[in-house]
């Protein structure tokens, strides 16, 4: 029956469950043997994809344009109607493969993550997550309806980056301002979302009989490798080797701005008073300056691109009821990536976009692996395809720049790695806190009062005095605490992998790419240290190699810092 089943996803946006079901109660009628256990995956990869396909296609058209009522109404109904049964029947596929005692050809790991979905999975717990998701729509709803009247002219938030770039500082503070009111207004909205999201995510963990939250998404995320205790020697590690380098950059940057002490106003502008980059005009001038730089570096890699530009499979403008953020997601179907962006013209936005792009030459590399299911990759790892691709790419930024504004480019991504991991490690130790102490947590005053305390702990250089109201709503500014939670310290761990495959590529470019492909290629059929190693990685979170990537990093900005002036 497989063979009448549609090929594009499209075509399945409004199936009820009711047209996909057949296909399911096939595969689970079937007897599993050595000789069809295959041919079984493949037809379950097939009908997996496209569903997955479906879902993400009714995200994106909800992010595109979140005051779009029909694509929410369609996504309601599919995670209302369609999603609950669809995962009981992939957890039904789940439990008879494993039961049969075979494995498909490479799906070694992917056996070993069933098993734990096996385990966690409850069916009273499937409206829960329906309910959830639903709760990211308000979430994307409240941060994608946030504008300003800026001289005239209404913005979104984000609209505003360009203006923390000016040389005059009485600007960069007036917009700075004008940003963080916005926010705060709805302060009591993402509070009342907060105390949703908590409750429920408590009640999902106890429907598991799991005693905390944080247990429950440690499982649901796959992590086979590392522990919440080693996220806690990870975030000490920060503070041993990284604060005192990131504090550093501010007291220098302090220094060239000829001020006392900097003010959050002042982290954007260029220390050495020159122009705030400028990479481009249009989206038309940012998807081409790519597709250059891409050319310049590794031709597979730009035909992946060209790929994504001919298929339109890019969304890179910032607008009204647009959701915040830049992702990545999968057309598993048509076996094609989608980049969702918000660039408004600042550099941040071409990082942006070879952060994505990272992720979308993943899905590319990962292609020919014969099942939907081995091409998803632990996020850690698939965090270092996009990090790694932002340093790799870094020697054909001149495709956007001009030599010196090239190398000024370089070190602001540099700068920007050691100031990330102290405001990862706040992520990510709020989000331990706050699952670890439920009944605390559930007072969006004390989720203040902790992040206020991490953020003192972690960063370091920048006075915030009389600001606190601002400073220790920054978890309301995170949309992963609210939306992906625990989903963060992927972000530190991949970078610290991305620093060491750029150090190997400082030496030997060619085979350093190489092995970023061949790692890329290998999807999730490995666990996560051996896809770090086949990039030229180790995977830790120990404070020697975190000061051996201090240390690179410091010695490539010394070498740069005379090319930029």
């Amino acid at each position: 029956m497989f063979s009448s089943l549609p090929k594009d996803a499209k075509n399945l946006l409004s199936w009820p469950w009711a047209e996909i079901e057949p296909y399911y109660k096939d595969l689970e009628q079937r007897t599993l043997t050595a000789n069809n256990v295959d041919a079984w995956m493949a037809d379950w990869s097939t009908i997996y994809s496209l569903v997955d396909e479906v879902h993400n296609r009714l995200n994106v058209a909800t992010s595109v344009d979140t005051a779009d009522a029909a694509s929410k109404d369609l996504l309601n109904t599919f995670i209302d109607t369609v999603q609950p049964q669809w995962k009981q029947a992939e957890q039904r596929l789940k439990r008879k493969l494993l039961a049969s005692g075979l494995c498909p050809r490479g799906c070694v790991q992917q056996l070993k993550q069933m098993r734990v979905e096996a385990d966690l999975f409850r069916e009273q717990n499937l409206p829960l997550l329906a309910q959830e998701q639903k709760l990211r729509q308000t979430f994307s709803a409240i941060t994608g309806s946030q504008t300003v009247q800026w001289d005239g002219r209404e913005l979104t938030v984000t609209q505003l980056k360009p203006a923390y770039q000016e040389q005059d500082r009485a600007v960069r503070e007036r917009a700075w301002h004008t940003a963080a009111q916005r926010q705060l207004q709805d302060r009591g909205k993402l509070n009342d979302l907060w105390k949703e999201y908590f409750t429920l995510r408590q009640q999902i963990a106890a429907n598991a009989g799991l005693p905390s939250f944080r247990e429950y998404r440690w499982r649901s995320l796959l992590r086979f490798d590392y522990t919440p205790r080693d996220c806690e020697t990870f975030r000490d590690a920060i503070e041993q080797a990284v604060v005192p380098a990131a504090a550093e950059l501010h007291r220098k940057r302090a220094k060239k701005l000829g001020l006392p002490a900097l003010r959050p106003w002042d982290l954007s502008v260029d220390p050495d008073n020159q122009p705030a980059l400028r990479p481009f005009k249009d989206m038309a001038e940012l998807t081409g300056k790519t597709a250059r730089l891409f050319r310049d570096m590794d031709p597979a890699l730009a035909k992946h691109f060209d790929t994504m530009v001919a298929d339109r499979l890019l969304d890179l403008d910032n607008r009204a009821n647009k959701r915040p953020g830049g992702y990545c997601t999968m057309f598993a179907a048509a076996r094609r990536p989608f980049i969702f962006a918000n660039a408004v013209g600042v550099h941040d936005d071409v990082q942006t976009l070879l952060h994505e792009s990272g992720h979308a030459f993943h899905a590319f590399e990962s292609d020919a692996l014969p099942y939907a299911q081995q091409a998803d990759a632990p996020m850690e790892f698939a965090e270092v395809a996009s990090m790694g691709m932002e340093l790799l790419a870094s020697p054909h930024l001149e495709a956007f720049y001009d030599r010196r504004d090239a190398a000024r480019a370089l070190i602001e991504h540099l700068e920007g790695i050691i100031l990330f991991w102290p405001y990862m490690a706040v992520v990510d130790g709020f989000q331990h806190w706050a699952y670890a102490n439920p009944g605390p947590a559930l007072d969006p005053a004390q989720c203040d009062t902790e992040w206020l305390r991490l953020a003192r702990r972690f960063e370091a250089g920048v006075d915030w005095s009389g600001l606190d109201d601002v400073r220790m709503t920054g978890w309301h500014r995170k949309l992963h605490i609210f939306i992906h939670p625990f989903y963060y310290v992927e972000y530190g761990l991949a970078q610290l992998g991305a620093v060491q495959v750029w150090g190997k590529s400082l030496r030997d470019k060619s085979s350093a790419l190489a092995a970023y492909r061949a790692a890329l290629a290998l999807g999730g059929t490995r666990p996560l240290p051996e896809l770090f190693a086949a990039a030229g990685a180790r995977f830790a979170c120990d404070a020697a190699t975190l000061r051996q990537a201090v240390a690179l990093i410091s010695g490539q900005l010394a070498e740069l810092e005379p090319l930029a002036r």
